[in-house]
């Protein structure tokens, strides 16, 4: 019995990982007003119904594909940070993996730019989430950093990270290591 269920919940989690992609391919290419009920079932090959009952409505797409886009994308910036034992190398190579992904991620770009308007989504819970997240991580790996630096570090960092991916003035490696040389001057400065 416990295997049915197992293979029960990995095919829901399948169907869901397969409706996420298509909406996501439909909201960068057409933008997010082309997500409908009708044309994901569709795409996806299954009843309205059955994505009504895996996400309410299309706001549940919506939220479920920003969460997911989300959590990747931070996923990726925590692994670069965590990844290196030197302040600077891994504050460079954090915002190097920022850049990449919203390079490479239209759906992140989009999200972090404010050009996807998902159904009200803007980038200020991506950003607070990305600096509740490296406030966490460089806390556990440099304990003996002063709090309200740490905090400040993040909050900077951030910020002009979105700011390049806003309005990209320089290429993705120098603002990497103008980002890192800013964070480890405030990290250092006591």
């Amino acid at each position: 019995m416990a295997e049915r269920r197992s293979m029960a919940r990995r095919a829901r989690e399948d169907l869901r990982a397969e409706a996420l992609d298509v909406a996501e391919q439909m909201v960068v290419s057409d933008g997010p007003r082309a997500l409908s009920m009708r044309e994901l079932a569709t795409r996806t090959g299954v009843s309205r119904q059955t994505l009504y009952s895996e996400f309410g409505d299309r706001a549940g797409v919506a939220s479920a594909l920003v969460l997911r886009a989300t959590d990747g994308f931070l996923s990726r910036m925590e692994a670069a940070l965590v990844g290196a034992d030197d302040l600077y190398a891994a504050w460079s190579a954090t915002v190097g993996a920022a850049l990449s992904e919203a390079g490479e991620n239209p759906l992140v770009k989009a999200l972090l730019t404010g050009e996807a308007e998902l159904f009200g989504a803007d980038s200020g819970p991506m950003v607070d989430a990305a600096v509740e997240r490296a406030v966490v991580n460089l806390a556990r790996h440099w304990p003996d950093l002063d709090p309200a630096d740490v905090a400040l570090a993040a909050e900077t960092a951030t910020r002009l990270t979105v700011s390049h991916v806003v309005l990209p003035r320089h290429p993705p490696d120098v603002v990497a290591e103008q980002v890192a040389t800013v964070v480890v001057r405030i990290l250092r400065r006591g």
